[in-house]
Parts: structure tokens; sequence; C-alpha cells
């Protein structure tokens, strides 16, 4: 079995609906216990040191940018889609950031509902969960300038380098959401206001413990299927092949969705998703990567 040519590029550190970590989830659970870092400080200091911590994840990055924790406290944490991933931001990416945000960005609060014609200038729209660094979904808006194309990701640089080639390549039918997609879905959009949702590559979690974190299961696409309109399609990708069958499993059996490839199986990739470089470096290793595209009834 290949080892998963891109492990997190559209669901970072994805954590399926309805599952929450456990203990044996955690990191180095057995290790030694290390003494926290402000062990030895005064009880007024160390309170003091862990608020401004506490402020500092929570306030953005870039001024007019993307929130640290956009759905804050007020809606359940336990379903989450990822994990929020911080690296460094080159200059330019923050800059797209720091100019495009207040145009092209949305942070997903879950305290409004999205008029998605009225955002999009009427295009139809499908959703993309995880874009890694946008290339792939930058080359799609250009290739297809009728269909807006709603990214939603939490990695800053890459929400930044999106930015950026929009505006490099003059697209306008791209907007990028800032955190958690099932809250988007689940909260911010209207039934079947969606003309097609793609999640490429996403975190195939390969330990079994970890399984219920995968975000292609059946909770997620009854949410899903309620956001579709009849006949859209339901795009997947992997190259991890424990993951593929398990999405096949998951998509066959739901009675929202009929699997286009006309033989029940896996699907040829489609013209319009284009080759990732992450893609390419998997193949050239002997990877294989499955398509599956479920139309919604």
């Amino acid at each position: 079995m290949s080892e998963p040519m891109n492990p997190s590029p559209t669901t970072p550190g994805g954590v399926a609906p309805g599952a929450e970590p456990t203990a044996d989830d955690a990191p180095g659970a057995d290790a030694a216990p290390v003494a926290p870092a402000t062990a030895g400080i005064p009880d007024d200091l160390r309170a003091a040191a862990l608020d401004r911590q506490r402020r500092l994840r929570q306030e953005p990055r870039f001024p007019g940018g993307p929130a640290a924790d956009p759905a804050g406290s007020h809606h359940e944490r336990r379903i989450r889609s990822f994990q929020p991933r911080r690296s460094r931001v080159s200059p330019g990416q923050q800059d797209a950031l720091e100019r495009l945000w207040p145009k092209w960005g949305l942070d997903i609060d879950g305290l409004r509902v999205l008029n998605l014609p009225e955002l999009f200038d009427g295009l139809p729209v499908v959703l993309e969960i995880g874009f890694g660094m946008g290339e792939a979904t930058a080359q799609m808006a250009a290739d297809d300038p009728g269909t807006g194309i709603l990214a939603v990701d939490v990695h800053t640089p890459g929400q930044g380098n999106l930015l950026r080639l929009a505006d490099r390549n003059g697209m306008s039918n791209i907007r990028v959401a800032n955190g958690d997609a099932i809250i988007l879905l689940r909260e911010m959009l209207t039934p079947d206001s969606l003309d097609g949702l793609r999640v490429y590559f996403p975190d195939p979690w390969p330990k079994s413990r970890h399984h219920k974190r995968r975000l292609i299961q059946p909770e997620f696409l009854d949410l899903v299927a309620q956001r579709l309109r009849p006949g859209a399609v339901l795009h997947c990708a992997t190259d991890w092949e424990p993951y593929a069958e398990q999405m096949l499993e998951v998509l066959t059996a739901h009675p929202r969705f009929e699997n286009t490839a006309a033989d029940g199986g896996y699907a040829p990739r489609p013209a319009f998703r284009p080759l990732t470089r992450f893609e390419g470096q998997g193949l050239d290793k002997g990877h294989v990567v499955h398509d599956l595209l479920f139309a919604r009834h």
C-alpha cells in the first residue's frame, strides 16, 4: 500500500462530523509528562501569560484578514472538518490577504446565511473543501469563468496564495472562505444552493483509530445532500486506497447519491480537474489516484 501523496492539502487534520478526539488520539500519549513552560512562575503572572496566549490565538494575523477562530465558542466545536495550521506567510501572500480579503474573503462564523447569487453575481456556485496552495482551484476558475468557486480552507498561506493568483489573473469568480466547512454547510448555506462540491485529496487518517475523523462519512453526506441542488455532482479524489474504498462504499449506500460511472466504480479523472503538483509527484512514485463522481438525486 502506497503512502498518500498529499496527506492533508484539503482538510488539514480533518475531523469527520460526529467525531471528537479521544485520549488515544493524542500524539505521544505514552510519553513521560513534560513540565509546563509556566512551572515555577507566580500564579498571577502565569494567568496573565495564558490569557495573552489565548487572545493572540483569537486575533487575526493580518489587518482586515481572516480571523483566527471565526466561529469562536458560539458553535459546537466537536464536529470540526479540520484542525488549524499555521506556517510562514510570504510577503506576496500577506499583501494579498490585506488587500483582497475584504473584497473576496469571508470568515465562517455561523452567524449569517450567505446569499450566493449576490456573492457571485448570479453565477452557479461549486463549493471546494480544502484547496492547499490554490493552484488547481485557480486553474479551474480560469478554465470555467461561468462558474463561481467558493473555496474553503484554514491554511493561511494557501488563502493568501489563492487570492494572489485570482488577482494576478483577473479572476472574479473565486471567493475564499476561512474556517470549518461543516459550519458553513450547516449554518450558512440554504437548501439546494450549490451546483457542485469538490473534495480533493482529503486527509486519509490512515490509522484505524482515526478513521472516525475522515470527512466522507454518512452524516456528512446527509448534510451535503441538503445543500446540493438535484443533479449536482459531489466529486472526490484520493490516492489512499483504503479511503477510496470507504468513499465508494458510503457514497454507493447513500440513498441521495448515484454513481455517474457506468460500472458503479471509480471514474476517470475528468478534464476539468487539473493534475496537481502533489498528484504528479505521487504518480511518479507509482501511486494510484481514484476519482469518484456521484450525482445528487
